[in-house]
Parts: structure tokens; C-alpha cells; sequence
């Protein structure tokens, strides 16, 4: 196959993930949202649980079928994945609890320098000027649409800042270790997906008690909502596989940069769906600033030297 074959090709896949994350993403934002909005159902953990809980089903159903090979992951390194996934859920829905939603913003914008930092420091990445002013350019863009009130307090600047520091660490993660151990998303997801199911069930309706002071075995199911958790877990299993596949082939900076047009894209489908007031021009300003620095940074960091690894090589343990 030609080179520029090969390019084409690899372009095609690497658009085709973006999309699927894309549509998964902003897919289970809308389910979700109506869940909890028309239907009361605010037990936000345990309904993570139940999205890993079909996952696994699913990476069950497809190694008996043949389509995942075995493969080996050190449960070492499946406990501190694990360990840094459940943080970064806790401490997101803990997060919103205690903040601002203004503050909230913030705190997942501040994701992208964390991911950074650590590619950085770990990974002896080096990003060019231009890349980093991109980067600048959709962090921009992307406060301007969406930070509104701004107030802190001590403990919902602890619970951000453990959330912040949990998700940067488990994105970076999922990249690392299916370079190190040359596993595939499906791989990953299927060592993964059990032991955040069982944690998450199990802890997920003393948690969701805590913070909602209802408890999920005395919400009164419907039809309706059955539904919708259905739905919900049904597009959460490729929300899950495609945010790996899309870490796995990229980084998770490049997934946080260009993962907030799905900020975008939530903001006008809420504008649509939920009865909100149409879109202002201070909102309209902070969207197309955020697609530029995404088109620039794209840009940039595609050049050589946009974003290269210096002096530090991974190795790689094959099964």
C-alpha cells in the first residue's frame, strides 16, 4: 500500500473515532439529562455502575464469540487504573455537588494543562509554540461559553482539584498502558470494565445517599425511566470504547483539546431540547473561538516538532 494510501487510510479511521466518541458522548449527555430531569432519577454513581456492568456484558459476549484475544494486564497496574477511574467519577459528581457550576467549568478546563504536565514530565513530550497557543486559543473559547458564576470554597476546591488531578491520571492511563502492554481498546476495556462495574455498585448507593439523601432501591421505577437507563447504558458502552480508542490512537491531551467540541455541541443541542434561551452572542463568540484553536491545534501539532517525544522511549511488554 502507497504511503499517502496509508495516510489517507489512517485519516479516515482517526475521523470516523473522533466521530463515534463525539456522537456516544453528546448522546448520553441528552439521555441522561432527561433521565434526571423529567424522570428524578439523580443516583448519577450507580448509574455509572450499571454503564460499566453492560460493558462487560458486552466484552464478555464478544471474547466468547472470538473477537477479543486474550491477553495480560499486571493487576498491579488494573488496581491504580481503577483506583485513579472511580476518583475521577467520585470526585466529578462530588465536584458539581459543591461548586459553582462556573467553578465546576473551570476545574475540567484546567484538565488540559494537568494532561499536559504529565505528558510533560512522564513522557518527555515537547509541544511547540504554536501548540501551546492553540491549546490557550480553546481554553478561551471554551470558558467563554460556558463560565458564567464563579464562587470557592475549601472543600469544593479539594474535591476539584482531586477530580482534576484522578481524570488526568486515568486518561493518561489508557493511553499508556495499551502502548506499554500492546492491548487494544477492546482489550483494555474488557480488564477494566469488571472491576469498575463490581466498585461502583457496590459503593455507588451509599454514595449517591450521601450526596442526594435518597436512595436508589427506593426510587420509584416507571416504564419511562427504565427506558432511559437502558438507552443509557446501551450508548455508554460506546462512549467507554471510544473514548479508549480515541486516548489509545492519540493522547489524552489531544482527546481533552478536541473532546470539547462536544461541549459545544451539548450547549446548542441544549438549547434545542431543553427549552433554554437561544444562543447570545457572547456564547456564539466563545464557540467559534473554541473551533479555531481546535482547527489551529490540529494544525500545529500534526507539524513535525508540533508535539514530539524528546529523549524517552516506552517499553512495551507483548503477551
Amino acid at each position: 500500500m502507497a504511503p499517502a494510501s496509508k495516510a489517507e487510510k489512517k485519516a479516515a479511521v482517526d475521523a470516523a473515532a473522533w466521530v463515534f466518541n463525539v456522537v456516544t458522548s453528546v448522546g448520553i449527555i441528552i439521555v441522561n439529562k432527561a433521565l434526571m430531569a423529567t424522570y428524578g432519577f439523580s443516583f448519577a454513581t450507580t448509574l455509572t455502575g450499571l454503564h460499566f456492568g453492560t460493558t462487560t456484558l458486552m466484552t464478555a459476549i464478544l471474547k466468547m464469540l472470538g473477537y477479543i484475544q486474550p491477553s495480560h494486564l499486571p493487576l498491579s497496574e488494573l488496581l491504580k487504573f481503577v483506583f485513579f477511574a472511580n476518583f475521577s467519577i467520585v470526585g466529578m459528581n462530588v465536584s458539581l455537588m459543591w461548586n459553582s457550576v462556573g467553578f465546576y467549568q473551570i476545574a475540567k478546563l484546567s484538565m488540559i494543562p494537568v494532561s499536559c504536565l504529565l505528558e510533560v514530565v512522564l513522557d518527555k513530550i515537547r509541544y511547540s509554540r504554536d501548540t501551546k497557543l492553540s491549546i490557550g486559543v480553546v481554553l478561551l473559547g471554551v470558558s467563554v461559553c460556558t463560565v458564567t458564576d464563579v464562587s470557592v470554597n475549601m472543600k469544593g476546591l479539594i474535591a476539584a482539584f482531586i477530580a482534576v488531578w484522578s481524570t488526568s491520571l486515568q486518561q493518561y492511563y489508557v493511553h499508556f498502558l495499551q502502548r506499554k502492554y500492546s492491548l487494544s481498546s477492546f482489550n483494555l476495556l474488557g480488564h477494566t470494565a469488571p472491576a469498575q462495574a463490581a466498585s461502583l455498585l457496590l459503593l455507588g448507593p451509599f454514595l449517591d445517599y450521601w450526596l442526594t439523601n435518597n436512595r436508589v432501591d427506593r426510587y420509584a421505577y416507571s416504564a419511562g425511566s427504565l427506558m432511559f437507563i437502558f438507552m443509557s447504558c446501551t450508548i455508554a458502552v460506546g462512549t467507554n470504547l471510544s473514548q479508549f480508542i480515541c486516548i489509545g490512537r492519540f493522547t489524552a491531551v489531544s482527546f481533552q483539546v478536541l473532546g470539547h467540541m462536544k461541549t459545544i455541541l451539548v450547549l446548542i443541542m441544549g438549547f434545542f431540547f431543553f427549552g433554554r434561551d437561544g444562543l447570545n452572542v457572547h456564547v456564539v463568540i466563545g464557540m467559534v473561538i473554541a473551533v479555531v484553536g481546535m482547527i489551529w491545534y490540529g494544525n500545529a501539532s500534526s507539524k513535525p516538532g508540533g508535539k514530539e517525544r524528546v529523549s524517552h522511549s516506552l517499553p512495551t511488554n507483548k503477551t
